[in-house]
């Protein structure tokens, strides 16, 4: 018996989050690549990590994503591997608490909003790092995506209130999807 090891990188979780969009087989990785502004073999390295570490099913099941390891990785791992980086003020896009879902349960208090670092973001904020360069411009064109981007940062770094209501809705989301509907709400 052999002990694997499984390196996870910050991109794979943003290209499993992409793939919950689609129904039945993976697209070609080069359309997932131009969704997410990511390289082809970023995305075929992703893949390939995520099915290791069983975030993903194998060929047989169209390399779909495993929903309820996907879920408890991101609820109870994902701050662990990927912590929150913060910086300083900054323009950028609202995440966390800050963006759809929660901005509509959360009044933001005094302190700034978490902002992706962004030059034509929409919001002056306190930096908070993506968890690959390249989410910003890939929220733009998929609001879904971007719901789910900024759940998880709710997770990994909002106070207790935030984290639970982020964890229901990002379980509402990646059940209501069954990782089925191609209607992923790109703007």
């Amino acid at each position: 018996m052999y002990n694997i090891c499984v390196i996870l990188k910050p991109q794979d979780v943003v290209v499993v989050l992409k793939l919950c969009e689609f129904d039945g087989k993976r697209p070609p990785f080069a359309q997932i690549a131009e969704e997410l502004s990511m390289s082809v073999s970023e995305v075929h390295g992703a893949v390939k990590r995520a099915q290791a570490a069983h975030l993903l099913h194998g060929p047989e099941l169209g390399e779909r994503p495993n929903c309820k390891a996907l879920e408890e990785f991101l609820i109870h791992g994902l701050k662990y591997v990927f912590p929150a980086q913060h910086g300083a003020m900054t323009r950028g896009m609202p995440t966390s608490y800050a963006a759809e879902p929660l901005r509509r349960y959360i009044k933001p208090g005094d302190e700034p909003l978490p902002v992706w670092p962004s030059p034509d973001g929409p919001v002056r904020g306190a930096a908070f790092e993506p968890l690959y360069p390249s989410v910003p411009e890939a929220a733009k064109r998929d609001s879904y995506l971007y719901e789910l981007l900024a759940l998880i940062d709710a997770i990994r770094d909002g106070r207790v209130r935030e984290r639970k209501l982020a964890e229901k809705e990002l379980v509402t989301r990646l059940r209501s999807k069954d990782h089925g509907s191609r209607d992923n709400g790109k703007s």
